[in-house]
């Protein structure tokens, strides 16, 4: 049977009092991910949301079976997974982004993404030049189309030699 795919959606931070809470970023905008009842998969783990609210930019979350502060500190810096949820296809994700090759317009190479940044603004590809001397980067915004392994970027005139 093969295993739905999963996306990362979160990542754990300190533990938050003595029963067990941790503190959740959420890499999502789908809130649901911490719904009580909501299961997660840390590493080869599942963990199923006892409770959760929101704390500042963060969530305080309660796993199931995640007793003490102990527990709850052995778990700091997991990256959390989740399945797709219904409206998830068609959205660009960091891991779908991550090796794809990147084009202008005019369908001149520009390189390859090997990595995206959080930004405020807007997150930014990371992206190897294809004569190879060095990155650039580029903001989400300018992104004209994304699609099997395929960028298409309308950045504007200079932006390529002033950050590369």
């Amino acid at each position: 049977m093969t295993e739905a795919p999963h996306l990362e959606v979160g990542r754990i931070g300190r533990a938050h009092g003595l029963r067990g809470e941790v503190n959740v970023t959420l890499t999502s905008d789908r809130e649901e991910r911490v719904a009580p009842g909501s299961v997660l998969r840390a590493g080869d783990r599942s963990l199923v949301v006892a409770t959760s609210r929101r704390h500042q930019k963060r969530w305080i979350v309660l796993f199931e079976g995640v007793d003490g502060r102990n527990a709850a500190e052995a778990l700091t810096g997991t990256s959390l997974e989740a399945e797709l949820l219904p409206g998830d296809n068609g959205e660009m994700w960091v891991h779908e982004l991550v090796g794809s090759a990147v084009f202008d317009p005019q369908d001149q190479p520009i390189g390859t993404v090997v990595a995206v940044e959080a930004n405020p603004a807007s997150d930014l590809l990371v992206v190897s030049r294809a004569e190879g001397a060095s990155e650039v980067l580029i903001p989400l915004n300018f992104v004209v189309a994304s699609g099997d392994g395929r960028i298409v970027a309308d950045v504007p005139e200079g932006l390529l030699e002033i950050n590369g």
